[in-house]
């Protein structure tokens, strides 16, 4: 045998054992973070309005249904015990018992009741537990029993410590450890039952059965006392042996005659009369301990427990009872189906069923793998199945198609025994003649198709696995599809993951952009306003759609059934009950019979019964528990008119403690119409409300749309200080005051400005002389200037006329001596003489002179004429000033020791430096050059 065979053998044999699961109630959990107080829940006990009292470790806890409040006694110790009784809620602790009560504010408050005349003088004594009889309180320790009553209080103390008080039939019956059992009479203790099977056995309760006394004890089991036969025998059941085993720890029985035993070691045990176990809760099926410390019964037969380490909320009443596959192996369930007494299951591992009033979960041998579809077709159960389509034949299957993915299978209207099915690779019909079912692949088309729904006997509409939408044509005999038409481009918002739904002969269709319709008349797909409404846009359909009940899962997992008849929901699921077991993107609800569907889930599915669920929405009107005025509480009235300064923050905190799956609206009026607005919690804060009367409305919605009647409260906001007459006659007081003040300011001012304005006048008049007269010194000053600067530029001129006649007469000197060469006799002389002549031409001397003299004159002109024409010689800078000074070429020629006709060369050329144009003059530009 090879390996693969081996392999198939094991997996077949491990699939065809038993896997065990557990059918419970549905229960809740609460968690230490949830409601933020200890580990350990002691007692618990419910008032008369609903709320839940829990005896914690760190104190006593307030639960209304949807917030958790935390009250500890003054020494912060532990509190074992919890009676709420008449409005008063009374506590026990270690060496301390008392009460607890409202004030007119709404705050719980504490009254001590251990500070006693006859309080026993025992140290260590701790008070366990609390009960009512006959008006008294009675408060019990393990060594003295105490009744409060009319503000006495009387000590009854047994020779043996005292294990439990138990009420019936109006009697006290107190059990101790040694002395038996005994009946409490006007504050004493008079005996009962004393045998030696009690003895040093630890009683929990005693509690009428079948006209005898059952007594529970803790590791014994239980006894059925017959008080006239005075006999007493173990109760033959089969819970018996199980709690002695499990050490019992509470015990209750219910309306229903249902009893409940909670454990220390295995969680809680539910059995009917006969003490046959009808359920059991534990860590392994999902509650958060195992170890029971405490249990209620609330007045719509939910069931609280306090554990060792957490709180849970069991549904009593059966309406949503989960299945549970401890074993994991059953894996997502896709579908459930009743039949032939059996309740199959068709998962991602397999096809799976339970025998009907059994939770042993059987595998259907030969199915490993996904199962889509199951449905019931003439008296046969078929199973769309990944590998193909079987039936299913006892706890064996035969496959009738080969074609893959068998996703949906839709009988063909009008036709009895035709049927259509989407499959992984397109469409197949089945058809059922003379009780064999004979298959045929229809078309070309082989694309995976998910969703079928028929339109007529002839036209169906399919829908893509992933992406797309088609209409789809038959021939007469349905043996051939004649064309698959793509609706993409007519007026499909999105192509990718429609469904396709039939729902009151409406073709309807949910995409990603919400739902659409198909319109006949116009051959297009438009937007379904209606079921957008009504639904809403992320809503989707899980169930099957062409009944009257159709359950609906919107984007935040919220389950709901809704009756197309009546156009409402009538039954809701919170997603808080589903545990985070949805199967994600296939969530889907089978439809056993006409009350009860079944929720399919993670390794199990929750049965629902819509009937019970309905007959169970109670909503009652909201209760006003606190208001508060800038954080600090007032009183409530029972009028419900209330006053409050102007500018303060105003909250109200309402609890709706008997209603369920509940939360709050609230609307704020001044006139006759109500916009109502949803409270995220349940407090109101108002603030930056005007002065005025308001009207707020408060009421219990629940997730159904259902509402209770109205608390109504009046508020009026009064008028700020600065609203009243007398602020008003001080206002006008003031006003004239200040009109009067301001009339004789007005006119002290404008006599000032008159003042001030003479004395600018005056100060004006002076800066215009002095400004007159600064002119006249300035036009004086310049005066003088071009005084200085003409006197200059004639003594510049006249240096200049004095070098130029010197120079000429040099130069005529100097022509004589070269005519009369000749007379000279020494020509070393004559030499020395001309020389001499000419370095007096040329002097050095002189022209640094004249260059200091004309820079007087003419401020950087120099400066300026070599910035802007840098190649100037010395030579042409002196022909520059010369021609500055407006000296003739005639005159200039003799101080540069040059001809007439040189120096007009030298201008030539001194121009074309200059850059001047042909028509410029070059006595102008140097003239005007500054």
């Amino acid at each position: 045998m090879n390996l693969k065979k081996m392999l198939l053998l094991i997996s077949v044999w491990i699939y065809s054992l038993t896997l065990y699961g557990q059918y419970t109630p549905f229960f809740q959990n609460y968690a230490l973070t949830e409601f933020n107080a200890g580990n350990q829940n002691w007692g618990m006990s419910l008032a008369e309005n609903g709320k839940l009292y829990i005896a914690n470790d760190k104190g006593l806890v307030e639960f209304d249904g949807l917030k958790w409040d935390l009250y500890q006694l003054p020494n912060k110790t532990i509190m074992r015990s919890v009676l709420a009784y008449k409005g008063v809620v009374y506590t026990g602790s270690y060496e301390e018992f008392g009460y607890w009560k409202k004030n007119l504010k709404g705050e719980l408050y504490y009254t001590s009741l251990s500070n006693f005349k006859e309080k026993s003088a025992s140290s260590d004594e701790e008070f366990w537990q609390i009960l009512s009889h006959k008006e008294a309180i009675l408060f019990r320790s393990f060594s003295t029993l105490y009744s409060y009553k009319n503000g006495e209080i009387n000590r009854v103390k047994p020779k043996s410590t005292i294990l439990s008080c138990s009420v019936v039939n109006d009697e006290v019956y107190v059990s101790t450890v040694r002395d038996g059992i005994f009946i409490l009479e006007n504050n004493r203790l008079k005996p009962f039952l004393n045998v030696s099977t009690l003895y040093n056995t630890k009683v929990v309760s005693i509690a009428k059965y079948q006209e005898k006394l059952l007594i529970t004890t803790a590791l014994n089991g239980c006894y059925l006392y017959d008080e006239i036969k005075n006999k007493l025998e173990p109760w033959a059941s089969e819970i018996n042996s199980i709690i002695k085993e499990q050490q019992l720890n509470t015990f209750r029985i219910l309306k229903s005659k249902d009893m409940v035993f909670g454990t220390i070691k295995n969680g809680i045990y539910i059995t009917n009369n006969a003490g046959t176990i009808k359920y059991h809760i534990n860590k392994e099926n999902g509650l958060l301990n195992n170890t029971v410390l405490s249990h209620e019964l609330g007045k719509t037969n939910e069931l609280w427990i306090g554990l060792d380490n957490g709180i849970a909320r069991l549904d009593l009443n059966y309406s949503h009872v989960l299945y549970s596959d401890n074993s994991g192996k059953l894996g997502a369930v896709y579908d459930v189906i009743h039949y032939n007494n059996k309740l199959f299951l068709g998962s991602n591992t397999g096809l799976f069923y339970l025998d009907d009033g059994k939770s042993e979960l059987r595998f259907v041998e030969g199915s490993q793998g996904q199962v889509w579809d199951l449905k019931e077709i003439n008296g046969q159960l078929l199973c769309g199945h990944n590998n193909g389509t079987y039936l299913v034949e006892g706890n064996r299957l035969k496959q009738i198609s080969d074609f893959t993915g068998g996703w949906v299978l839709k009988k063909i209207p009008e036709l009895k025994n035709t049927f259509i099915q989407g499959t992984y690779g397109g469409l197949v019909r089945f058809d059922f003649q003379n009780g064999k079912w004979e298959t045929q692949h229809l078309g070309d088309k082989t694309i995976p198709i998910k969703y079928l729904v028929f339109e007529d006997p002839y036209t169906a509409w399919v829908a893509h696995a992933y992406r797309g939408l088609f209409r789809v044509k038959f021939n007469e005999t349905h043996d051939r599809v004649l064309s698959y038409e793509n609706y993409r481009n007519k007026g499909l918002l999105s192509d990718y993951n429609v469904k396709v739904h039939k729902i009151k002969n409406d073709i309807c269709f949910k995409t990603n952009e919400g739902w659409q319709k198909y319109e006949v008349l116009i051959d297009s797909i438009v937007p379904f306003k209606l079921l957008n409404s009504f639904f809403g846009s992320d809503t989707d359909i899980i169930s099957e759609s062409d009944t009257d009940i159709i359950v609906t899962k919107n984007s935040t997992d919220k389950i709901s059934f809704v009756s197309l008849t009546e156009n409402k929901q009538i039954l809701n699921l919170p997603n808080k009950l589903l545990q985070k077991r949805l199967v994600v993107d296939a969530e889907s609800v089978s439809k056993l019979n006409d009350s009860i569907y079944t929720f399919n889930l993670y390794d199990g599915f929750m049965l629902i019964n819509k009937a019970i669920e309905r007959h169970m929405d109670t909503l009652q009107i909201p209760i006003i528990e606190h208001i508060e005025v800038d954080k600090e509480f007032i009183s409530i009235n029972g009028e419900e008119g209330y006053e409050f300064p102007f500018n303060k923050n105003i909250s109200v905190s309402v609890s709706s403690p008997l209603s369920n799956n509940h939360f709050f609206e609230y609307a704020i009026t001044t006139s006759d119409s109500l916009n109502w607005y949803r409270m995220d919690n349940e407090k109101l804060e108002l603030s930056n409300l005007s002065n005025g009367e308001y009207s707020v409305h408060f009421r219990t919605v629940n997730f159904s749309g259902e509402t209770s009647k109205e608390k109504i409260i009046q508020i009026k906001i009064l008028p700020p200080w600065y609203k009243n007459i007398w602020f008003y006659v001080m206002v006008l007081v003031l006003s004239s005051g200040v009109f009067f003040w301001l009339h004789k300011r007005k006119i002290g001012k404008e006599q000032m400005a008159l003042q001030n304005k003479l004395v600018k006048e005056q100060e004006i008049l002076l800066k215009e002389k002095a400004i007159e007269s600064d002119k006249k010194i300035v036009q004086l000053k310049n005066q003088s200037l071009k005084n200085e600067v003409k006197l200059k530029s004639k003594q510049l001129a006249n240096t200049a006329m004095a070098l130029v006649k010197k120079n000429e007469s040099l130069l005529e000197i100097k022509n004589e001596l070269e005519n009369n060469k000749s007379d000279f006799n020494n020509a070393l002389a004559y030499k020395r003489l001309i020389r001499k002549i000419d370095n007096s031409l040329g002097h050095e001397d002189e022209w640094e002179l004249f260059e200091y003299n004309f820079n007087q004159v003419h401020e950087e002109f120099f400066k300026q004429l070599k910035t802007e024409h840098p190649k100037l010689t010395h030579k042409d800078l002196k022909i520059c000033a010369y021609i500055k000074m407006n000296l003739l070429t005639k005159e200039i020629a003799p101080l540069m020791n040059v001809s007439i006709r040189g120096l007009e060369t030298h201008r030539y050329r001194l121009k074309r430096k200059l850059n001047l144009e042909n028509h410029k003059s070059l006595n102008d530009y140097l003239r005007n050059f500054k």
